[in-house]
């Protein structure tokens, strides 16, 4: 498969990007050298190689699902500079 100047041009229209002829030319060039990599991996032979889903043997760690309600108000509050009751005070910023 290869990549064409119609295709660069029918890509871009539906990408609604505009492309320029001298980026043409470039874009051909850069993704058919893309598409003859991807041909090369195509021919190893990985019969004998497992899948894997990370590069890391490290086992992930699971958390139990808690709920737990905690009130946390009066320690929250304690941070406020300025508090009404149960509330923040902040500045009004509309007028």
């Amino acid at each position: 498969m290869s990549i064409n100047k119609d295709t660069i041009k029918k890509i871009s229209k539906l990408a609604r990007i505009t492309v320029t002829n001298d980026e043409t030319d470039r874009l051909e060039k850069d993704l058919n050298s893309i598409l003859k990599f991807v041909e090369q991996l195509k021919e190893l032979n990985t019969d004998n190689v497992e899948p894997i889903s990370s590069v890391s043997d490290q086992d992930l760690t699971m958390n139990k699902d808690e709920v737990k309600k905690i009130n946390a108000k009066d320690d929250i509050l304690k941070n406020a500079p300025e508090k009404n009751s149960n509330y923040y005070v902040v500045p009004k910023v509309i007028e």
